[in-house]
């Protein structure tokens, strides 16, 4: 961590930190950390609109980073690796997160979902999850949260050590796609 840090610090300025309200266990919002992969002062507003895009349509859910001006160089190699999710070990260490469970959203999101979507809010929010070893980038919105609903469902400690084992393949395997 303390490498990544001094990387992020000498390739643009700003806190090395990035810390973003997330919506949590049972609809509880949260500070959740990342490394900052972005600009210092970079707009959102592209980001929010790309998500409603995806919410209304079965487009694959592809990060926006590969064209991103907003993101800094290092960044693209921390989100690329998924190294800029490793300050979340914070939020498990305070009980916000657990190692696995579905991801936690931001409000905008969370704002519309229906009300059978709100059931992925009954397991606390994951560093990795059912989605991210499924496919990630490949599925669209409504498979992501019908993934994320199955795994609340039928959690269970040999399942999620199952999807532990399978993270870094599936991180390695999104790499080789970039």
């Amino acid at each position: 961590m303390g490498v990544i840090a001094i990387g992020i610090r000498l390739s643009s300025p700003g806190p090395i930190l990035f810390r973003q309200e997330r919506i949590g266990f049972r609809g509880q919002p949260f500070t959740c950390f990342k490394f900052r992969t972005m600009r210092q002062a970079a707009e959102t507003k592209s980001h929010k609109e790309y998500l409603e895009k995806l919410i209304n349509s079965e487009t694959p859910m592809e990060k926006l980073d590969l064209h991103d001006p907003r993101v800094s160089k290092v960044g693209a190699l921390l989100r690329a690796s998924g190294l800029d999710e490793l300050p979340q070990v914070f939020n498990i260490l305070r009980g916000e997160m657990s190692l696995v469970g579905p991801r936690p959203c931001i409000r905008y999101e969370y704002e519309k979902y229906r009300p059978e979507d709100c059931e992925r809010l009954n397991a606390l929010p994951g560093l990795t999850g059912l989605w991210q070893v499924s496919g990630r980038s490949s599925v669209g919105y409504r498979e992501r949260i019908r993934l994320q609903l199955q795994y609340v469902e039928r959690w269970s400690l040999i399942r999620d050590l199952k999807i532990l084992l399978r993270t870094v393949p599936a991180v390695l395997a999104q790499q080789g796609a970039h």
